[in-house]
């Protein structure tokens, strides 16, 4: 099976989810285990919530601390 490249996909969070509802249904998506998001948007929030890929979830530490 091909493997999807470790990177940051943002994704337009609706209201109504969470952001761990949001990882969660991009890990179903993407058949990827290792994903997270790089901040918390409250469940009733839109916006852009930054998700990692992959290796790149070793960045989230270091995304979650530049400024919006």
């Amino acid at each position: 099976m091909n493997r999807l490249p470790d990177g940051v996909l943002p994704v337009n969070k609706p209201a109504g989810m969470t952001s761990h509802d949001v990882v969660a249904r991009a890990r179903r998506l993407l058949g990827e285990r290792r994903i997270g998001h790089t901040g918390t948007l409250d469940p009733m929030a839109t916006g852009v919530l930054p998700l990692v890929i992959g290796r790149a979830t070793r960045l989230a530490d270091v995304l979650q601390e530049m400024p919006k």
